[in-house]
């Protein structure tokens, strides 16, 4: 068994890629020869060496092919979108049940920890995603989405602390709802937010929401992002609490609420 016909180089690798992402996935890192590897992917031992050095190697390679990326992937769908509503949108999914792949990044993390030969394509991969995300940091820095003050580098290990450690604690171990989990993540972005000038805290104009009831559709994310702003009517649609009006400070919520809309049914009004 060594070269499949009509299969190109890259198309073995992919194949072996595949493999190693489900073997690794199902058996442990440990617990996977380089045999099994071969043997899902169709190829001799020898094939899978003329791609790969060492277990070790394709265990980083198939976390890199096949390892969840879903900050990344919402980011190349739509580079414009604001990242505060990029790392909501991927912060939301992060208590979801995820399929087998997914946890090749645990894989990788503990065979790290035993094996200096996992543990350095591992430092590589974990930095290319912290100096990845600390990019997007600075991104929102410059859009002023984030506080300045604080460190990229910084906000980038809490997102690889909140990404990677999920991989760890799944739904049957531990459940959240939904709304409660989507309330925190809005708290905690808010206070990252940039500190508000002293200047603009006195003599303000006021800041008010409002919904157009023609174009909400009920997704809830109003009120699940700024619960102080928005409830939901009898038939679970958005809905304005009180007058409107946004109070000292809530306007990063508010911004956060219109932001995350999908039909864009709300209005930020007031605002310098």
């Amino acid at each position: 068994m060594g070269r499949i016909a009509g299969v190109t180089r890259a198309e073995t690798r992919e194949r072996l890629l595949s493999a190693a992402a489900d073997e690794f996935a199902r058996r442990g890192y440990d617990g996977t020869r380089v045999a099994d590897i071969a043997r899902a992917a169709g190829v001799s031992n020898g094939a899978l060496y003329a791609h790969f050095d060492s277990k070790a190697e394709l265990l980083v390679a198939a976390l890199r092919a096949h390892g969840r990326r879903l900050l990344a992937d919402l980011f190349d769908a739509d580079p414009d979108r604001p990242v505060v509503e990029l790392l909501l949108a991927t912060g939301r999914w992060l208590p979801k049940r995820r399929d087998a792949r997914a946890h090749l990044v645990v894989e990788a993390l503990v065979a790290a920890r035993r094996d200096e030969e996992v543990a350095r394509p591992m430092r590589d991969y974990v930095g290319e995603r912290g100096d990845w995300l600390a990019g997007l940091m600075r991104i929102a820095q410059t859009g002023e989405e984030m506080d300045p003050a604080l460190s990229p580098n910084a906000l980038a290990h809490l997102c690889l602390l909140l990404g990677m450690g999920s991989a760890l604690i799944p739904p049957d171990m531990h459940a959240v709802g939904d709304e409660e989990w989507a309330a925190l993540l809005a708290r905690i972005v808010a206070a990252l937010a940039p500190p508000r000038p002293a200047a603009a805290l006195h003599g303000r104009n006021t800041v008010k929401v409002q919904i157009d009831t023609k174009r909400c559709q009920g997704h809830g994310r109003c009120y699940d992002l700024a619960p102080g702003l928005f409830g939901e009517d009898d038939e679970g649609y958005g809905t304005v609490l009180g007058d409107g009006a946004v109070p000292e400070g809530g306007e990063h919520e508010a911004r956060l609420a219109g932001a995350n809309c999908p039909e864009r049914a709300i209005d930020v009004l007031g605002e310098a």
